[in-house]
């Protein structure tokens, strides 16, 4: 498959791109600076976004934007959409966790134990996935990571959850970027969430 990866240059687009490759999928990395092995291109700007679109199987977009400009993941989901729209590509988002719903029957973003650090990002992300759900032509699929999403060692196994959070008999909800990465591709190949949404964590 032809795959375009945004913010290759990242932690989850890194290791994206690593698993595509190893697959064997043909993949363009992208990345908004200059990179060694990526294309320049802005996942915000909807012309970059069908240009790099264009003939693609999968678009999957990894992008964090940097503190201050948390605001702008919403209007980067919009011109995602309205990137691919045109393209036919299928386009798979990587989203934030604040908006799954933990064991306790609450939002993540709205437990008492919430970091306050990191409100902006999570309303950022509740924001992204609001528009994201909302769209009814372009065949999307976003996920939302576990809390805990850090480097780690590539295990191939992990647990689908959809709008509930995925934690283990401890209470954990974690899973490594490597198996993360697993998890997106083996959403390319197979798919089984379009215009849906789902998580993971072992």
């Amino acid at each position: 498959m032809r795959i375009t990866v945004f913010g290759a240059g990242g932690g989850v687009g890194s290791r994206v791109v690593a698993e595509a490759s190893r697959r064997g999928h043909e993949v363009v990395a992208v990345s908004r600076s200059v990179r060694e092995g990526c294309r320049v291109g802005d996942a915000g700007d909807v012309a970059d976004v069908t240009r790099l679109s264009t003939g693609q199987d999968a678009v999957i977009s990894a992008t964090r934007p940097v503190d201050g400009r948390e605001h702008e993941l919403a209007a980067t989901a919009r011109a995602l959409l309205d990137g691919v729209r045109p393209t036919g590509a299928r386009l798979l988002l990587v989203g934030g966790a604040s908006s799954l719903v933990r064991p306790d029957g609450v939002l993540v973003q709205d437990a008492p134990d919430f970091p306050a650090a990191l409100l902006p990002i999570s309303l950022a992300c509740t924001a992204q996935w609001e528009v994201v759900r909302t769209e009814s032509e372009v065949d999307w699929t976003y996920l939302s990571p576990p809390v805990l999403l850090e480097p780690g060692v590539r295990t191939g196994g992990y647990r689908l959850g959809r709008d509930d959070l995925v934690v283990d008999d401890e209470g954990n909800s974690a899973v490594s970027l490597e198996d993360f990465a697993v998890a997106l591709l083996d959403e390319v190949e197979r798919p089984r969430h379009r215009r849906a949404r789902f998580t993971i964590g072992y």
